[in-house]
């Protein structure tokens, strides 16, 4: 289907619902969505559908961008954010602190908030910074015991314990 302005193939396909008429069906191209979309918030009052076309297109970035983004790494899985894009699944929980500024604007725009409101696991990990550096001690303790140093090696074991056993004392004794 083409565009009511153009000739371009239309993308958005907007069903207004409007009293006294009846439904009004438009077939717009992304520029003419923009322009309809910046319209109508301006005429009328907040229409939700309109708004969260409005914002999606917002967060449209340029090709260089999303080349550059694509290219960014979790220091942890490994994972691109390309891999992300493609699965919809990121690699481990330290992937949204990675991925922070990134991922914030499609987390509001799918969810209307940046913060989870709602029901958790009883079992919690952690958040991911502490969940990274819990590896780290893991990576630490491997390190120490293939050097044969195992006075080192037992004194994290102690600490990775004592934080599996939800000793809230740890973290600072970490600096966290």
């Amino acid at each position: 289907m083409k565009c009511q302005h153009c000739e371009k193939p239309a993308t958005f396909h907007i069903t207004e619902l409007i009293q006294p008429n009846g439904p009004v069906k438009v077939h717009l191209c992304e520029d003419h969505a923009r322009i309809y979309l910046a319209q109508g918030s301006e005429e009328s009052p907040p229409n939700a559908l309109a708004s969260l076309l409005a914002k999606q297109l917002k967060l449209e970035q340029t090709a260089e961008q999303l080349a550059k983004l694509d290219k960014k790494t979790c220091p942890v899985c490994g994972i691109s954010f390309a891999e992300f894009r493609q699965a919809g699944r990121l690699g481990c929980a330290y992937d949204y602190e990675c991925f922070k500024d990134d991922l914030e604007p499609l987390l509001v725009n799918i969810h209307g908030a940046k913060l989870h409101k709602g029901k958790r696991p009883n079992r919690t990990t952690g958040a991911p910074d502490r969940q990274h550096r819990l590896l780290q001690l893991r990576r630490e303790m491997q390190d120490a015991i293939g050097k044969e140093k195992y006075e080192r090696a037992a004194e994290i074991r102690d600490l990775i314990r004592r934080i599996d056993e939800g000793d809230p004392t740890v973290w600072d004794e970490l600096g966290q």
